[in-house]
C-alpha cells in the first residue's frame, strides 16, 4: 500500500518520520512539498520517494494525506479532483478547522474522506489525535488511519461536532501545559534551583503524572488525594490553587480556544 503526503511541514514531517521509525516501508511513502530542499532532505534521510507534484502523489498513492496549511487547500484540491475521483484513494485531511463537508465540496462526495486532528506532541511520538469519517470510509480504511497515527501517539474516533472541544483540550492544551511547566520552573528558580534544572524537574514531574494517570486508569482527583497528606505540604499548595482560581483559569482558556475555533 502506497501512502502519499501532500505537504511535509511540521506535522506532516512528524507523521512520516514516526511511520518510518515504527516499521512502515519508506519506499511505500510518496511525498510532495513545495520546498524542494526539505523534500531532498527527507528523501536522503528516510528513503521516501520524492514526487515532483501533488498530482503525482495522487496518481501513485492508495492513501493521500493532505498535510498543507488549511488556506492552501482551496487552491490545491480542485486541481486534484479529477485524479482523486478517478483513482479513489483514501483521503486523510489534517487541516485544522476544515470539515469533511468542506473537503467534499472541493473534491466531490464519492471519495472516502477522513478528517484527523493531531497535536504537536506527535513530534516526539506522544501525540493525541481524533478522527471522523464520511459514509464511504470502511473498517479497513479506519484500521489504516489508526495504524498511521498510532505511529506518533494515540488516536480515537470522535463525532465531528466534538472537534472544536477536542481542539481546545488536545491541540491547544500543550501550550497551556508548557506555560504551567515554565511557571513551576520559575518558582524553583525563586527558591534557588537553576532554571535548566528546574525545567527538567518540572517537565519530568508533569510527564510522570500523566503516565501514572494513563496507566492506572484512576480518577485524577483520587490520585491527587493520595499525594495530599492531612496537614501536609501538598494540600497546602492545592488549597492555594483553588483560592487563586486555577480551575477557572483552565476552563476559561479552553472556552476561549473553542470559541475561536468555531469562528474560523
Amino acid at each position: 500500500m502506497k501512502i502519499g503526503f501532500i505537504g511535509a511541514g511540521n506535522m506532516g514531517g512528524s507523521i512520516l518520520r514516526g511511520m518510518v521509525s515504527r516499521g512502515f516501508n519508506s519506499k511505500d511513502i510518496v511525498v510532495f512539498d513545495a520546498d524542494s530542499c526539505k523534500l531532498s532532505v527527507l528523501s536522503r534521510d528516510f528513503g521516501i520517494t520524492a514526487a515532483s507534484s501533488a498530482a503525482e502523489v495522487c496518481e501513485e498513492s492508495d492513501v493521500v494525506i493532505l498535510a498543507v496549511k488549511p488556506q492552501i487547500l482551496p487552491n490545491v484540491l480542485p486541481e486534484l479532483a479529477n485524479i482523486l475521483n478517478s483513482r479513489k484513494p483514501l483521503v486523510i485531511s489534517i487541516a485544522a478547522g476544515k470539515t469533511i463537508q468542506w473537503i467534499e465540496e472541493l473534491v466531490g462526495e464519492n471519495l472516502p474522506v477522513v478528517r484527523v486532528m493531531p497535536n504537536i506532541a506527535a513530534k516526539v511520538g506522544e501525540g493525541m489525535a481524533a478522527f471522523c469519517c464520511n459514509a464511504r470510509v470502511t473498517e479497513e480504511h479506519k484500521e489504516t488511519v489508526i495504524g498511521i497515527f498510532e505511529a506518533v501517539g494515540r488516536i480515537i474516533e470522535l463525532n465531528e461536532n466534538l472537534f472544536p472541544a477536542f481542539t481546545a483540550i488536545a491541540s491547544c492544551s500543550p501550550a497551556f501545559t508548557l506555560m504551567y511547566i515554565d511557571a513551576l520552573a520559575q518558582a524553583g528558580v525563586r527558591y534557588g534551583i537553576p532554571k535548566n534544572v528546574a525545567l527538567e524537574i518540572a517537565a519530568q514531574s508533569v510527564a510522570g503524572s500523566a503516565r501514572m494517570l494513563l496507566e492506572t486508569g484512576e480518577h485524577p482527583r483520587a490520585l491527587a488525594d493520595q499525594i495530599c497528606s492531612p496537614g501536609g505540604t501538598t494540600i497546602e499548595g492545592v488549597c492555594a490553587l483553588h483560592e487563586n482560581g486555577f480551575e477557572n483559569a483552565v476552563l476559561a482558556a479552553v472556552r476561549a480556544s473553542l470559541e475561536k475555533d468555531l469562528r474560523l
